[in-house]
C-alpha cells in the first residue's frame, strides 16, 4: 500500500531517532555529514563506510531462537528482552532493539544512495568509481536483505507476491513529503538481487582495511546467503560460495581447536577481528549485547541449552572445540569482544561497541553443503562437511572420524513435520536428513549470531519457550510473530503493520 510520510518521520527513521536533534530545515539545508562536499572519490568512499548498520540484530535473533531459554536465577531481565523472548511486540528500549536496528538500517541506506548520486555525477571511468559504486550497491542490497527477512515473512514463491516487505528506498530524500510503497517480499528480493548482481561486477579489494568493507568474497557470501535463503537456486548458491571459498577452503575456515587453547581475552580479541582469516566481513556496532545481554540477561544460554549444543551432539562422538566462558551460573561463548570510545574522557562518557561477523567463510561453506545436498550431490555435500569438522572437533582423527554419505541420515532421522521448507514436497528424505544435519553445525557454529533465527524462519521449525513460574509459549511453524513488528514509530505515520 501506498503512504505518506512526513519529512521529520523520514529523518528519525534514517538518522537514528531519540540522538538526532536538529531540526527538519537544518537537516534539508545540509549534506548526510553535516560537514563535507561530496566532490571527490575520497570524501564518498568516507560516505559509504557509514553505510553499514552501526547495530545488529543478534539480540533480536537470539532471544526469538531456540537458542535461548529462562536461566531462572539471573535477575538482569528487562521488559525488552522478556517481549523477545516471549514473541510479544518489542518496545523501544535501547540500542540492541528491533527499533534501533531497523533505524540503522535506513540510515546505511541512506548514506548508500547519497554516495550513488555522488558517483553518478562524478564517474569518469576510473576504476576507483566503479568499485565504490559497487561497494554502495551492495551496501544498500545487505540493509534491504537484513530488513525484509526481519519484518517480512520469509521468501516463498506462492506468496512472495502478496506477503507485505519492507520500503525499498533506492533514491536519496529531497522532498518534505514522499510517497512510500511496502514492497511486497518478491519485489525486495527482485530489487536485492538487481544490486547485489550489479555490484558483484564492479566492488574490488582496494581497501586499507578489506575486512570492514564489501570485498570480492564478501559480495559473493551476500549472493550465496541471498540464493540460499530464496531457495530452490542451488546453482547460484554453489556458484557463489565457489568464487568466495576458492580452491582451498580448508584454510579458510575458523581454527576452533586451536583456537580454544587461547587465553579468554585473547579468544574474544580474535573472534570478530580482521586479523582471523575466517571473516569475510566485519564490522563494529553500537550494542552492549555481550556484557548485559548475552553474559547476564535472564534469558540465554541455560545449562540444557549448553549440554544440548556444546557438550552433545558432535557426530562422531567426540567433544566440540568451542570454548565456553563460565560464570556461574551462566556461560557464553568467547566471541564477541566489546570496547568503550569515549565522547568525553573528562566526563566518563561515550559510547559501547562490540565487534561482529558479518560473513565469513565457515557460513559460505556450509551453505555450498546444504546446496549440494539439495541438488542431490551427496559426495559433494559429505566432502564439505568433512572439511568443515576437522576444525570443530577436539582429537579428531583423519584416519578413523571421516563420515560416510549415509552416516548422515543415521545421524539426523528424519522427524515428520520437523523441517518444513517451501519446498519440501520435493525433497527426499536423505535431503532432509542433510539440512538437518547442517542447520546443527550451524547453529553450534554461529551461536549468539542471529543466524539460527533465520533457519527458524525458513525451515519452518517450531520452537517452545518455557518461562520459570509462567508456562510455555509456543511459536508454531506458521505463527505470524515469525515477523517482527513494524516499529510504533513507523506505523503511526502510516507504514502498515504485521498482521498478528
Amino acid at each position: 500500500m501506498k503512504m505518506k510520510i512526513n519529512k521529520f518521520f523520514t529523518i528519525l527513521l534514517i538518522i537514528g531517532g531519540s540522538a538526532f536533534s536538529v531540526s527538519c530545515s537544518d537537516y534539508l539545508s545540509e549534506l548526510p555529514d553535516n560537514r563535507t562536499t561530496l566532490d571527490n572519490a575520497d570524501k564518498v568512499g568516507e560516505l559509504i563506510t557509514n553505510a553499514y548498520p552501526l547495530t545488529n540484530y543478534y539480540l533480536i535473533a537470539q532471544l526469538m531462537s531456540d537458542n535461548s531459554g529462562d536461566r531462572q536465577t539471573l535477575s538482569n531481565t528487562t521488559q525488552l528482552t522478556t517481549n523477545l523472548f516471549t514473541w510479544q511486540v518489542p518496545i523501544d528500549e535501547d540500542t540492541d532493539s528491533p527499533t534501533a536496528y531497523w533505524t540503522e538500517c535506513y540510515k546505511a541506506i541512506a548514506q548508500a544512495n547519497y554516495a550513488l548520486e555522488a558517483i553518478e555525477k562524478q564517474d569518469d571511468g576510473t576504476e576507483v568509481w566503479k568499485e565504490l559504486k559497487g561497494e554502495a550497491l551492495l551496501c544498500r542490497a545487505y540493509a534491504h536483505f537484513m530488513l525484509v527477512n526481519l519484518w517480512g515473512k520469509h521468501y516463498d514463491p506462492a506468496t512472495a507476491n502478496t506477503d507485505l516487505g519492507v520500503p525499498y528506498v533506492d533514491e536519496p530524500e529531497k522532498t518534505l513529503l514522499k510517497d512510500y510503497t511496502r514492497n511486497t517480499v518478491e519485489e525486495d528480493y527482485d530489487k536485492i538481487e538487481k544490486d547485489i548482481l550489479e555490484g558483484i561486477e564492479l566492488v574490488g579489494n582496494q581497501y586499507d582495511s578489506p575486512r570492514y568493507h564489501f570485498t570480492i568474497d564478501a559480495a559473493h557470501a551476500l549472493a550465496t546467503r541471498f540464493y540460499l535463503f530464496k531457495g530452490n537456486e542451488w546453482d547460484n548458491v554453489i556458484k557463489h560460495a565457489n568464487l568466495a571459498l576458492g580452491s582451498d577452503p580448508s584454510n579458510k575456515l575458523r581454527n576452533s581447536v586451536e583456537n580454544a587453547n587461547l587465553d579468554v581475552l585473547i579468544q574474544l580479541a580474535l573472534y570478530a577481528s580482521n586479523r582471523e582469516p575466517a571473516n569475510i566481513l566485519v564490522s563494529d556496532v553500537y550494542s552492549t549485547f555481550n556484557i548485559l545481554r548475552q553474559q547476564s540477561n535472564r534469558f540465554g544460554l541455560n545449562p540444557a541449552i549448553a549440554d544440548n549444543l556444546f557438550y552433545s551432539g558432535n557426530p562422531v562422538d567426540k567433544d566440540w572445540a568451542y570454548p565456553l566462558y563460565i560464570t556461574s551460573p551462566n556461560s557464553f561463548p568467547a566471541k564477541l569482544d566489546e570496547y568503550f570510545k569515549y565522547t568525553n574522557i573528562s566526563a566518563g562518557i561515550g559510547f559501547v561497541f562490540t565487534r561482529t561477523v558479518l560473513f565469513s567463510y565457515d557460513e559460505v561453506l556450509l551453505a555450498r553443503a546444504e546446496a549440494y545436498a539439495m541438488k542431490g550431490d551427496f559426495s559433494q555435500a559429505i566432502n564439505d562437511i568433512n572439511m568443515y569438522l576437522p576444525k570443530k572437533t577436539e582429537n579428531y582423527n583423519p584416519s578413523t572420524d571421516v563420515l560416510s554419505e549415509e552416516d548422515i541420515p543415521a545421524l539426523y532421522p528424519v522427524v515428520e513435520g520437523e523441517y518444513m521448507p517451501y519446498y519440501v514436497n520435493e525433497m527426499t528424505n536423505e535431503q532432509i536428513s542433510y539440512i538437518k544435519g547442517i542447520a546443527e553445525f550451524r547453529r553450534r557454529e554461529f551461536y549468539g549470531e542471529g543466524l539460527r533465527w533465520f533457519d527458524i524462519k525458513r525451515f519452518h521449525i517450531k520452537v517452545t519457550h518455557s518461562v520459570f513460574q509462567d508456562g510455555d509459549y509456543t511459536l508454531e511453524q506458521n505463527d505470524n510473530r515469525r515477523v517482527l513488528q513494524i516499529p510504533n514509530s513507523a506505523i503511526t505515520q502510516g507504514i502498515e503493520a504485521n498482521p498478528r
